[in-house]
């Protein structure tokens, strides 16, 4: 015998069944690993370092720099919260959240003590300042007498 079931039911298996199969070959959404976009240049007296950190707060961010390589590391909460939101039932959930980490090697002529950082508006901004050794110098030519 052949039955019917209504539109609305049928969805809500669809999506039941896509849900499964993005938590099976992808991880929960709130656990996929993320990157962040990082940019690195250098200047003449120090490198800069961009890292875009949107909807991360600046007390969810740590930065140490150890042997001269500069590590990033957090997380990005994610958009619902089911234990204060109750139970949800996505519908697109592409908004990764999760840990986060990136690192970044630099020369070895810097000056780790005046590592600077500034987050606004989501832009982690860091500055490593060139040690005197690094920095281009001028040399003077002297004549033979």
């Amino acid at each position: 015998m052949l039955t019917s079931r209504p539109l609305g039911n049928s969805l809500d298996r669809m999506f039941t069944l896509n849900r499964v199969f993005d938590q099976a070959f992808a991880g929960a959404p709130t656990s996929r690993s993320w990157v962040p976009a990082m940019d690195v240049a250098e200047r003449g007296d120090a490198y800069v370092v961009h890292t875009e950190l949107p909807g991360v707060s600046p007390d969810q961010v740590e930065l140490s720099f150890e042997q001269n390589v500069l590590s990033i590391r957090g997380t990005k909460p994610a958009s619902f919260d089911v234990a204060s939101d109750g139970e949800l039932r996505l519908f697109a959930a592409e908004r990764v959240s999760g840990t986060f980490e990136r690192s970044v090697r630099l020369p070895e002529f810097v000056d780790a003590d005046r590592i600077e950082a500034t987050f606004v508006n989501g832009l982690l901004t860091i500055t490593v300042p060139k040690a005197e050794a690094a920095k281009p110098r001028r040399i003077e030519l002297k004549s033979a007498k």
